[in-house]
């Protein structure tokens, strides 16, 4: 048996699926993971629950079945949110130095944080991460760490990732009717960026696109830090909705045609061929052209790219990417999307793998699985430092506190 307290277990309820990732904290910052389980997602569109006793079913399914692969009971969860509804925005605090001699102490950077969560929001928005960027004292250079360090007025630049808080609150509550405490709640994209970067891409500065069912995902991390996060409401599905519409086909006929000839780039060698689609019986009933097929998909992954790299410039990161881009989520299996990415990007581009985590299953290690992997090394990386868990923590607990009063 695995002690419990070591025990971490992350929660994705996306649009395509459910999973639940089963994770063990070992001596000298190992993680293991110990089990995963997934479940068809029902109820959520666009990464949002829109049926609420459809998503408690599949979220009951998939932790059950991590459950048993782990051979653990799980009690809490971190749990992945997403959504067009969430966005990401530099923020900053100010805070003026109580004694200048002494120098900046930790009372003092947890005031000028304090400050920099500060501002007003659009009503029913929440706050979800303020990560840290730089602090300056009297306005001198971007500094990383800046206790002891002699002044009068210490700011600090934030980046902040909000959501809507009755939203959010839906994801909370479909966790909560399992019997699950949520610990955390964490940025999709945050996510699979902690699971897939390594310590020189964090630094070098490196795009990671999760590519879902309904949103795709998107976290910049520069100088070691995240730099930037956001969610486009555009996913799989609407490759597949645009398939439906191009090739008068039904969902579930469009999705598996995507699946089995899909690919980012029309060939040359494809140009003017069909494909049979049979009835039930196997019996022919009419064809299809392969180059639409393609040209359709093809179309929509570029724009969802060309998207991601405006709103990257318009940040003004795009020169601090010098290790690449990395792509997660499902699409990152269709075939060329790699090659797509980098023409659109002009950048080098692969798909993600799990870094530095032991996996009793290497079959689990594929990019589908990222988010929910990822939310196991923020688990990992709070637990290291409790100090600085709290106001997450908080947050949670606002959150369930409003979902018990009604």
């Amino acid at each position: 048996m695995f002690d419990q307290s070591s025990i971490v277990v992350g929660l994705e309820v996306g649009t395509s699926k459910i999973c639940a990732v089963v994770g063990e904290l070992q001596p000298h910052g190992v993680l293991r993971i110990l089990g995963l389980g997934q479940s068809k997602s029902n109820g959520v569109r666009k990464g949002e629950i829109v049926d609420m006793e459809q998503a408690e079913l599949d979220i009951r399914r998939a932790v059950q079945e991590a459950e048993q692969m782990a051979n653990v009971e799980v009690r809490s969860v971190y749990l992945a949110v997403t959504g067009g509804h969430i966005r990401g925005f530099n923020n900053c605090g100010l805070h003026i130095i109580q004694d200048p001699e002494v120098g900046v102490t930790e009372e003092d950077v947890k005031e000028v944080m304090r400050n920099a969560r500060c501002m007003n929001l659009p009503a029913q928005e929440e706050v979800i991460h303020t990560v840290r960027q730089h602090f300056q004292v009297d306005g001198r250079g971007e500094v990383r760490e800046p206790l002891g360090m002699s002044g009068q007025r210490l700011e600090v630049a934030v980046h902040v990732i909000t959501g809507q808080l009755l939203r959010l609150q839906n994801s909370i509550r479909a966790v909560r009717s399992v019997h699950l405490n949520v610990e955390e709640i964490v940025f999709s994209g945050l996510a699979s960026a902690l699971a897939v970067l390594s310590a020189e891409e964090k630094q070098e500065g490196a795009l990671v696109m999760d590519i879902g069912g309904g949103t795709t995902d998107y976290a910049v991390f520069a100088g070691g830090i995240l730099r930037l996060g956001g969610v486009l409401a555009v996913g799989g599905d609407h490759l597949t909705n645009d398939l439906v519409c191009a090739l008068k086909v039904s969902q579930s006929r469009a999705e598996q045609l995507k699946v089995d000839y899909g690919a980012a780039f029309v060939e040359d060698r494809i140009r003017g061929q069909t494909l049979d689609l049979t009835n039930d019986l196997g019996m022919p009933i009419r064809t299809v052209s392969l180059e639409t097929l393609r040209r359709v998909m093809h179309l929509r992954l570029e724009e969802t790219f060309e998207l991601v790299r405006t709103h990257v410039e318009e940040a003004g990161l795009y020169d601090l990417i010098r290790a690449g881009v990395v792509l997660c989520g499902g699409c990152a299996r269709i075939p060329q999307v790699t090659a797509l990415a980098e023409e659109v990007f002009d950048l080098p581009v692969k798909v993600g793998r799990a870094q530095g985590i032991n996996m009793l299953n290497p079959a689990l290690d594929q990019p589908e699985f990222l988010t929910g992997i990822g939310l196991l090394r923020f688990a990992q990386q709070h637990r290291m430092r409790p100090v600085r868990r709290g106001f997450m923590h908080g947050l949670a607990e606002r959150l369930r506190f409003l979902i018990q009063r009604g």
